[in-house]
């Protein structure tokens, strides 16, 4: 993975490749000199062009935190997915939590962890094995109540 460059970094190495640019240096020579690829550099200048160090911070603190938001609004979306696959009324005991829990797991891929948060069960709750039999508090998604009567 390639190192991090701060800002003044990025503006240093840009103003020293167009000075020598400036001087007669090809420009994948002076790129090469300050250690980065001729790619690198025009990349860099089409991203940079024109920001003094200030400007270039604030950018890039603004990537940071967009680069965040995304991955937490990725986040809530499993999240919101994971609530609309169970409904609050089916999750009233450990059992029924720890019997979803291990629905949500193989079925959406989440990690048992993340389901364990967003139903709100703890983690040794879901791992410990009790000592009565369980109820089926599970139905299969799509298996219709065989005591209703269709009209």
């Amino acid at each position: 993975m390639a190192k991090a460059r701060t800002a003044q970094e990025i503006v240093e190495k840009l103003r020293n490749i167009d000075a020598l640019v400036v001087s007669g240096m090809h420009v994948g020579d002076a790129a090469l000199s300050a250690n980065m690829t001729e790619m690198t550099y025009y990349r860099w200048r089409r991203k940079y062009a024109g920001f003094n160090q200030e400007q270039l911070e604030r950018v890039m603190t603004l990537q940071n935190e967009n680069a965040r938001l995304r991955r937490e609004l990725e986040s809530l979306k499993l999240d919101r997915f994971i609530f609309m696959e169970v409904s609050k009324e089916l999750l009233a005991t450990p059992t029924a939590r720890r019997a979803w829990i291990d629905h949500i797991t193989a079925v959406l891929g989440v990690s048992e962890r993340h389901a364990c948060k967003v139903l709100g069960q703890h983690r040794s709750t879901q791992r410990k094995i009790p000592k009565l039999p369980a109820r089926a508090y599970l139905k299969p998604p799509h298996q219709s109540d065989s005591n209703s009567r269709s009209l």
